[in-house]
């Protein structure tokens, strides 16, 4: 297999990881809206799978929580969206240089990738060359018997220790934040998930 696996952005508009899936999947980054609803319909449809204790918070608010175009996605979003696809995501967190496979285990044929900076999801797609246009992309990878998908992963894995080594990723324990609404300075996701939760305020930026 011929070309280099690229970092396709995706616009930063709180559904970043549902429209980088969007494009993965299917070369669409406007995709937010309708998995947003898928995952509300699959939770809804097996309140039993997706209690409380799943999902840390009760059923019916969670669905209502994710179809706010506000909110982001998580983990739980692409287990669900992984077995919506009947596809395995590999998401690739650039601090760690960890991958987290959802679908593992399901003998799923085929595999995206994603990559992660700690507040972003981007997708991450096989390219001719360098500066080809997105037509060009290859963004679905047959797993092999092994499980792995060959020669793309050593690229991607590559890819994602290239941005490690340049610090493109955001340290979510020790990153300085600024509440957007009253100007309170916090440190780490941790206090910021803490005044969320006491203020109502979600309004972060961050700052250095």
């Amino acid at each position: 297999m011929e070309g280099v696996v690229v970092r396709r952005v995706i616009p930063s508009d709180n559904s970043c990881l549902f429209n980088a899936v969007g494009y993965v999947m299917d070369h669409d980054k406007n995709k937010a809206p309708e998995l947003r609803q898928v995952i509300a319909a699959t939770l809804a449809s097996d309140p039993v799978e997706y209690n409380e204790a799943f999902l840390g918070k009760p059923n019916e608010e969670y669905c209502a929580w994710i179809l706010n175009s506000e909110k982001w996605g998580g983990a739980i979003d692409l287990s669900i969206l992984s077995k919506y696809y009947g596809r395995e995501i590999a998401a690739y967190d650039i601090q760690t240089m960890r991958c987290d496979l959802y679908g593992q285990g399901m003998n799923y044929q085929e595999r995206v990738m994603l990559i992660y900076d700690g507040l972003h999801y981007d997708a991450l797609a096989m390219s001719p060359f360098e500066a080809a246009p997105e037509e060009f992309d290859q963004t679905i990878f047959p797993v092999n018997k092994d499980g792995s998908t060959g020669p793309v992963e050593g690229l991607a894995l590559n890819l994602v220790r290239d941005a490690n080594r340049k610090r493109s990723y955001t340290d979510t324990a020790n990153f300085s934040l600024r509440c957007g609404v009253c100007q309170i300075g916090l440190v780490g996701q941790k206090e910021a998930v803490e005044h969320a939760q006491a203020t109502g305020h979600v309004n972060f930026e961050e700052y250095r």
